[in-house]
């Protein structure tokens, strides 16, 4: 054993007295330093008193004075502090509101002016960044260029700095389309870098946003393989999907996708999900991966990173990826996360098809309804009236309407993960057999099978039959009840409205299939006599009269035409209590179609009550038919 070992073993063995000892010793000896410093006026530690502050100075020369040595400490520590405060102090009077145009060129011209040769060091400043975003904002084209031309050198370097970033976001706003060029090209070769960067993907997203499709492709494609990346000429192909570049170019399938995880792994990581150019990468990526690196897509995007990216169309595609390929346990984790960000996600262009895929797809009706449709209950009356609210509803009331979705959303609802799908028929179809029995019992059967092995991912085949998974979220939850509360509450203004008469008619018919009508006539009835109540209102003698009638609306009067062909118990109750009578005084106008509805529609009964007054009418000539459009 060593000296020092020995030492040690010694030391440890070394109690009682001896330590006492030592303690009393420099316990004792304590007093005496003090008294030492004390004797000559200077403290043991530190400068002496009088070289830090004169005792004799008041409170407020003592604050001054040490104002002045931070000033002093700060001059030495910043190399352009003098300026920075000169610039903050122009800032102050350039960022007014109620500052005229001549003067804030004034004060920006005269900031430029001073920045001029060290626009490099202050664009990476706390403070002063924000006087040069201020300018950039206001100034002219000129100065914009002579900015770009102090920064374009830097770009890359600023490019990752947290206080940088916001500048040359701004800046790249202002650029002409060939500094545009210039800079994304000045990103080749980086932009798997920066994407991995928490600051550097937010200049890489708005390059991506701003720039053509020619310069969006080549942002993409060095992701997609090293010969893109090496060779500029490659990315010239008109190809855009990576399928599609593997097969022209004759590029490596494994190589691709080794590629392209070392650059998504690190994303997912870190949790950078937020930028399109992300959600096209991630798209991409599980076209070609195998089943087990989509797999592991899915499993790192089920929590909280998924509620991030439904706000983009290729984030609400990869949403619905994860729901349609996900297990039971994963969806239910995936809709749980959801919780408070309903509504958001009902009013977005792109949100909103995710909450349809789900209503389209996840069979545990009561965690749906629990996280999802009590949300929207208290929103039904904006969600009717907006654009992007209504889709989640028409998808329960009418799914995959061609007359509510676009060819583009029907296409996202439809896609699927190829290696995902790859499934043996055998095992598709034992699944699809336990199709009966209560849901919480099969909900409990799916999440015992993914607990006991979770890496197996299976193509989601959904067990419950559509129509029974609409009767369970649309009427068992009660939502079709508030719906029609609120669309008889409402009943003029959704008529009257662009998307609200949608609903209204889907409401009104029941729903495809009949869905409403067996369980909430009594509902429907009392809709149908809220329409007729306002469109029995007398007609406005004034023409140029601002609030307009109902039959004559161009919405409302297409609507209730469609009603009266589709829904002859509504039809009777309208030409009963508001159109008897009356026919003749609504014969011309938008009403006239709504009038020769009732001559058109294929139930008996309906056209036999309304043809003795309509026919009068035809004859005469005052209401018009389409011979196209005559009943036999």
């Amino acid at each position: 054993m060593s000296s020092k070992g020995l030492n040690l073993q010694k030391s440890t063995k070394r109690k009682g007295s001896e330590t006492s000892d030592k303690f009393d010793a420099l316990k004792s000896k304590k007093p005496k330093l003090m008294m030492s410093g004390e004797q000559h006026g200077i403290p043991k530690f530190g400068k002496p008193k009088s070289a830090e502050l004169n005792v004799d100075l008041s409170k407020k020369e003592r604050r001054v004075q040490a104002k002045e040595l931070t000033e002093a400490r700060k001059k030495k520590r910043k190399p352009h502090y003098s300026l920075e405060q000169e610039l903050a102090s122009l800032w102050e009077k350039m960022r007014r509101r109620d500052i005229g145009k001549e003067e804030r060129s004034k004060l920006i011209s005269e900031a430029i002016r001073k920045m001029k040769g060290k626009i490099k060091e202050i664009a990476g400043s706390h403070v002063s960044s924000r006087v040069l975003q201020t300018c950039v904002k206001y100034c002219s084209q000129a100065e914009k260029d002579a900015v770009y031309s102090e920064l374009k050198p830097h770009f890359l370097t600023l490019a990752t700095n947290p206080y940088a970033v916001h500048l040359l976001t701004k800046m790249l706003d202002g650029l002409s389309k060939q500094q545009l060029a210039a800079c994304i090209s000045s990103l080749r070769g980086h932009v798997a870098r920066f994407l991995r960067h928490t600051v550097g993907s937010i200049v890489v997203e708005r390059a991506y946003d701003l720039g053509t499709a020619a310069q969006k492709q080549e942002l993409l494609a060095e992701l997609y393989s090293t010969e893109l990346q090496l060779f500029k000429s490659l990315t010239s192909t008109t190809e855009k999907r990576v399928v599609d570049i593997i097969a022209k170019l004759g590029l490596q399938k494994g190589a691709v996708n080794r590629h392209m995880t070392a650059i998504v792994q690190p994303i997912l990581e870190k949790g950078i999900v937020d930028h399109s150019i992300t959600h096209k990468l991630l798209i991409e990526y599980l076209t070609i991966t195998d089943k087990t690196s989509a797999a592991d897509v899915i499993q790192q995007l089920k929590g909280p990173l998924l509620v991030r990216m439904v706000h983009t169309r290729d984030g609400s595609r990869l949403a619905m990826l994860c729901i349609k390929h996900g297990s039971a346990k994963e969806r239910k984790k995936i809709i749980k996360e959801m919780k408070n960000h309903v509504q958001r996600m009902a009013s977005d262009q792109f949100g909103s098809m995710v909450l349809a895929c789900i209503f389209s797809i996840v069979d545990d009706t009561k965690l749906v309804t629990k996280f999802i449709v009590r949300e929207l209950v208290p929103a039904l009356k904006d969600l009717v009236l907006g654009k992007n609210g209504r889709r989640p509803l028409l998808q329960l009331l009418h799914p995959n309407s061609s007359r509510y979705l676009s060819q583009d959303d029907l296409a996202s609802l439809d896609l699927s993960v190829p290696s995902l799908c790859s499934m043996d028929k055998s095992e598709t179809s034992s699944q699809t057999k336990d199709s009966d029995g209560n849901e919480s019992g099969e909900e409990a059967k799916d999440e015992q099978k993914d607990t006991d092995n979770e890496e197996n991912v299976t193509v989601a085949v959904s067990k419950k039959d559509p129509l029974v998974r609409r009767q369970e979220l649309l009427v068992n939850s009660g939502l079709a009840e508030r719906l029609i509360d609120v669309c008889t509450e409402n009943a003029e203004e959704f008529l009257m409205s662009n998307f609200g008469k949608e609903v209204m008619y889907e409401v009104a018919v029941g729903g495809s299939d009949g869905i409403l009508c067996p369980s909430l006539s009594e509902k429907l009835c009392e809709l149908y006599e809220a329409i007729t109540s306002v469109a029995a209102k007398p007609k406005p003698e004034e023409p140029e009269k601002i609030s307009e009638h109902i039959l004559e609306n161009f919405h409302s009067s297409r609507t209730i035409r469609r009603l009266v062909l589709d829904c002859p118990a509504f039809a009777s109750i309208l030409f009963k209590k508001a159109l008897s009578g009356n026919c003749r005084s609504w014969a011309q106008g938008h009403c006239s179609k709504i009038l020769s509805a009732f001559l058109e529609t294929e139930d008996v009964q309906v056209r036999e009550m309304a043809e003795k007054e309509l026919q009068v009418l035809v004859n005469e000539g005052s209401l018009k038919i389409p011979a196209a459009k005559k009943p036999e």
